[in-house]
This record gives structure tokens, sequence and C-alpha cells, in this order.
């Protein structure tokens, strides 16, 4: 009896070594910014619900790229959302190009020359650099693009941060490509800037096109018809030894493909921003509404 009661210890013990390692886990990470907290939670959320993988999520962390590639390089981190204009220009240090789907596509193949790193299809937003004006007085005045406001806006007045009126590539490099030439220009701090529009101190800003303030204070983001911006489509990068070991992790990451506007991303971050909501329950909320989450 006590032989048999041996071996079947022996064996529970087998089995629950063998379980252990064949234990599936992942670690996501997302920079210190709202959306990419969002972001995080949708693939958290996805990857476990479709999959028998678990996730780690390192949140928030500090230094954003300049510390998550080097941590995907070495294989610390294995998938985190990322955008074109980002890895192309701080990462890849190349010179900008200004299409966005020719960026997206040169990205993506020298990150997986040079990283082995693979760039998913895109969210289907873009957050980039931007210039907004109250809606009413878009619509009254009928600007939609940057070149109706170089022809139509002369008497607004224009309000950014100092340090975009001291970059050549801000201001002065907008103004010359546009033809910009405002009533006037005014500098203030960037925590100030929406206060000022609200305020009627100025009838134009600069800003972040997924910025959730956009939404508090009823705005509309200019269209860049020229491209002068960077475009900074998003995405989710993933270790290619990664997808090798779980290959169930494409299917996954293609239900994010062309789900997220640039409208739909910005009411999430004035929902966690403003409304102090979780970025988790928005996360799961979107998901849920889009079909992609029971």
């Amino acid at each position: 009896m006590r032989k048999l009661m041996s071996v079947f210890i022996v064996m529970v013990m087998l089995i629950s070594l063998s379980s252990c390692s064949e234990e599936k886990s992942i670690v996501i990470a997302s920079k210190p910014m709202t959306e990419q907290f969002i972001i995080a939670e949708m693939l958290i959320a996805l990857i476990e619900e479709e999959t028998d993988i678990t996730v780690e999520h390192k949140a928030g962390i500090g230094g954003g790229t300049s510390n998550i590639h080097p941590a995907m390089v070495s294989g610390e981190i294995d998938m985190y959302p990322e955008y074109t204009g980002t890895g192309w220009m701080f990462v890849l240090e190349q010179d900008l190009i200004q299409d966005p789907y020719e960026l997206y596509e040169e990205v993506k193949a020298e990150y997986k020359n040079q990283f082995n790193i693979v760039w998913s299809n895109l969210y289907g937003f873009n957050d980039t650099f931007g210039i907004a004006m109250k809606r009413e007085l878009a619509e009254e005045m009928g600007i939609e693009t940057y070149s109706d406001l170089a022809s139509l806006g002369g008497d607004l007045v224009f309000g950014a941060e100092h340090d975009f009126f001291e970059r050549a590539d801000g201001f002065p490099g907008i103004s010359e490509e546009y033809g910009f030439d405002f009533k006037d220009e005014v500098g203030m701090d960037i925590g100030l800037k929406y206060q000022a529009i609200n305020s009627g101190e100025v009838d134009i800003i600069n800003i972040f096109s997924t910025d959730g303030k956009l939404k508090e204070y009823d705005m509309v983001v200019l269209e860049d018809d020229q491209y002068y911006f960077p475009s900074y489509y998003a995405a989710t990068l993933v270790r290619q030894e990664v997808l090798d070991e779980y290959p169930e992790l494409e299917d996954v990451l293609a239900m994010l493909d062309d789900q997220i506007n640039n409208d739909e991303m910005t009411t999430m971050n004035y929902l966690v921003e403003v409304e102090k909501r979780e970025p988790k329950d928005v996360a799961v909320e979107f998901l849920q509404e889009k079909g992609l989450l029971d």
C-alpha cells in the first residue's frame, strides 16, 4: 500500500511539474500615457479571452520607447503599442517619409530586418501633432484643412506652448509650408492652451490629435492636407520569437486591425482623463461594443 501511495505521489508531482513547465505567458508593456494604458488593456483582454496565455502588464514604463525598445530587443518585453513616426525617426533615426502608408511599410520592414520585431496591421488612429479650433468657429468659417486656415484665418489668433514657436519644425516650419499669417501668435504654458481657447483668448491651438480634451471642449482637428507633420499611426509590436512560440497570437492581434479611429480613441482618452474611469473598464467596454469581446 505504501509503495502504491509513493508511486501515486510521484505521479502527481510529475504532472504538476509538467503543468508548470508548459504554462504560457508573455509580458506586455505600455508607455506612461492614457491611450497606451487603454490599448494595453485591450490586448490583455483579447489575449486572455482567446488563448490560454497569461499576460503580465508592465504599465507606464518611464522613458517610453527609449526604455521599452531595448527591453524588446533583449527579450524582457514581448509586446507593446508603438507609433510609426516614433519607430522610424526615434528608433531607426531616419528622415521623415511624408506618405503615412509608405512610412508604415518601411518601418515595418526595417524592424523585421534589424530587430526581428513584427509590426501588426494598424489600429486605425493617428496620434500625431495637429492644429485644432472650436467646432462652432471652424464650421462657421468653413475651415476644414490647414490650407483653408491659411486662406481664411488671417483675423484669427494662434496659441501654442513657447517651444512650438521656437522649434524649426514647429510654427516657423508649418507657417512656411502653408503660408500662415495670423492676426497674432500667443505663447503660453502647455497646460493652459485648452483654457485659453475655451475663454476666447485664442482661436487656434496646436494639439495631439487624440487628446481627450478635444472632446471636452468640442473642438475639431483640422486636416494636414500637405502632410507637414509626421504620421504616428499606432500598431502592436511583438517579437518574432513570441509569434513562433505562440502562433495563435497572430489571429488575436489581427482583431484590432483598423478598429479604432481618431474620434474613438479621443473619446476613450476623455473617459479616462476627464471622467476618471479606469482604462481597463473603458477598453473592455469598447471591445464589447465592437463585438470583439463577450
